[in-house]
């Protein structure tokens, strides 16, 4: 179990259920880039990293379609030919 910036506690047990989603709050964000919640949170006060949207008040919502396609952009290959 891991543990919010504000003392809340949460467990991610299924990452593939997640990947069913259309829309995924912050903390399942979080579970599926490997990226601190502060860091999400951070990135989105600079203005920076993932396309959100915010619902209502203060809910945050991140598009599964465009998680994926930030983790793809920063894919690392390496060439095979030497």
């Amino acid at each position: 179990m891991e543990t919010t910036s504000t003392g809340e506690s949460f467990k991610i047990d299924n990452i593939a259920e997640l990947l069913k989603k259309p829309y995924l709050n912050e903390v399942e964000t979080a579970a599926i880039t490997g990226r601190a919640l502060s860091t999400l949170r951070n990135d989105r006060f600079l203005r920076r990293g993932l396309p959100y949207l915010r619902v209502g008040g203060r809910s945050i919502r991140y598009k599964l379609e465009d998680v994926l396609a930030f983790m793809e952009a920063r894919r690392v290959a390496f060439d095979d030919a030497r």
